[in-house]
């Protein structure tokens, strides 16, 4: 007798029993969401720095103090690169562990706020708000638009020269890229049916955006206050006794020649390298014409804003004969801003990056320099000069191997300013004693920190809003991000080798 198997019964849950198992698994999920530092690269900075206090043996020349000092600034670079947290909140984790270990005194650690530097870049960050809220950086531009801007060569000539213009009151290539000329650009290559993420981007808008990306190389390092950077160059190399004469002044007679000549070619580099597929913009001066229709008339905010920024730039220029700081004569021209109502102190206080700014920078400056005076970098600087000495490389090509050391170093950072507080006094320090003179050395690294700004979507600011636009692939930025860094780096060396030697820097 055969018996048939009954199929198995079907077990259910009650309802009730169901919901708490979803309930508890939702539970479980939302404790581990977690919403604090990065785990990953938060072990990693610790790591290092716990290696390198405690398991790297300390030179017998560098004290207990300053070997602590160094490790502290070694994880915060390491944070600066893996990105645990927010720039401005990791540097203050890192002054926090400053502090409590008694690596430094309260007063010491915070010494850097006082620093004037700091505040003329945070001024200026100011100053970047009135060209964008008075609309004067819009204007300037459409000028040169509507003057160059028949064809597509012409077109990209009218943007660089405008960036060119409004550079030194904005010392930020980012604000300038985000609040002015991307904008422009998107308008323009949209009206000329070139769109992002798709094959008509390289009928205007790619070409627009790697002209302006790579020409802001040399933008922000013609003055002094064209990017925040070379503001915190300059304090770097005053830290190791490199006196820079008339700040504003001497920064820019020394650039000028280089800066300039690749401002002029760059264009025409990419126009070759990169080529748009359209060739003539006929509309691009109707469009600009329209633009200024629609702003009207210049505005008072508009001429008080001028008449500020030519001020300031003034005071700046006659600093050592009134004996004023260029971080006083920023402080004038914001105060006449706010006294007139081109800006209002809301206005100041809800430009975050001034602030964050303000924060980080002064940290970084803060840790340089006691790694200075600590005697840190001129033991390290000792070291590698002794090496390269040992090689037998003359000063000269010590200079060139510590450049381009310096420059492809960047592919590590995805901040100038970051590189700066990093590496500078330490390849700065190595130069001097490679025995290559000290204003040569300092200025030369300073405008370095400028040319490396375009060479992947993540070495700058600007980069990364251009990249993100979504009109250059990833592939080509990093082509001619390569292309472009080789050509400036030989382009800025011939062209200021022989502009140098006549104003007697070596």
């Amino acid at each position: 007798m055969s018996t048939t198997a009954s199929p198995p019964r079907e077990t259910h849950l009650p309802v009730h029993t169901a919901a708490a198992v979803n309930n508890r698994k939702r539970w479980w999920r939302r404790s581990i969401d977690w919403v604090g530092a990065k785990p990953i690269p938060l072990l990693f900075c610790i790591g290092l720095g716990l290696i390198l206090r405690f398991a790297i043996p300390k030179p017998h020349t560098v004290t207990h103090k300053a070997w602590s000092m160094l490790s502290i600034f070694v994880v915060t670079v390491a944070g600066l690169i893996s990105s645990p947290l927010p720039v401005g909140a990791w540097a203050f984790l890192c002054l926090t562990v400053t502090v409590a270990t008694k690596t430094l005194p309260f007063k010491e650690a915070f010494s850097a706020y006082t620093n004037e530097v700091i505040w003329l870049v945070v001024a200026t960050f100011f100053f970047s708000k009135g060209f964008m809220k008075t609309g004067l950086g819009d204007r300037v531009a459409m000028l040169f638009v509507r003057v160059l801007g028949k064809s597509t060569l012409g077109l990209a000539y009218g943007l660089v020269l405008g960036e060119l213009a409004i550079s030194p009151g904005m010392p930020s290539s980012a604000a300038r890229a985000g609040g002015i000329f991307l904008p422009i650009i998107k308008s323009l290559s949209l009206g000329a049916q070139s769109n992002p993420k798709d094959p008509s981007a390289r009928k205007l808008g790619a070409f627009l955006m790697q002209c302006q990306n790579q020409t802001n190389n040399s933008t922000s390092a013609l003055f002094l206050t064209g990017a925040a950077q070379n503001l915190l160059c300059v304090k770097f190399a005053e830290s190791l006794g490199v006196r820079i004469p008339n700040r504003w002044v001497t920064w820019t007679k020394v650039s000028c020649v280089p800066a300039l000549f690749s401002v002029l070619v760059t264009p025409m580099i990419i126009y070759k390298l990169y080529p748009p597929e359209l060739k003539s913009t006929p509309d691009a001066p109707a469009m600009a014409k329209e633009k200024l229709k629609e702003m009207g008339p210049v505005k008072r905010e508009e001429w008080v804003m001028l008449a500020t920024l030519l001020l300031t730039i003034a005071l700046w220029i006659a600093g050592d004969t009134l004996n004023m700081a260029t971080a006083v004569a920023a402080m004038i021209g914001l105060s006449l801003l706010l006294l007139l109502g081109v800006l209002k102190w809301d206005d100041c206080l809800g430009e975050k990056t001034a602030w964050d700014t303000l924060i980080w920078f002064a940290i970084l400056i803060g840790m340089a320099t006691h790694l200075t005076t600590l005697g840190v970098v001129s033991w390290l600087s000792d070291c590698v000069a002794h090496f390269l000495r040992s090689l037998s490389i003359s000063r000269f090509g010590a200079f060139a191997v510590l450049q381009a050391t310096y420059f492809f170093l960047h592919y590590l950072f995805a901040s100038q300013t970051a590189h700066v507080g990093a590496l500078y006094s330490a390849f700065l320090g190595m130069h001097l004693a490679s025995k290559i003179p000290p204003l040569f050395s300092a200025l030369a690294l300073a405008y370095n920190t400028n040319l490396f700004g375009a060479i992947t979507h993540y070495s700058s600011g600007q980069a990364a809003l251009y990249y993100a636009a979504g009109y250059v692939s990833l592939h080509h930025v990093f082509m001619l991000g390569i292309t472009m860094a080789v050509i400036n780096f030989s382009m800025w060396g011939l062209i200021a080798a022989a502009w140098w030697k006549i104003l007697g820097l070596y």
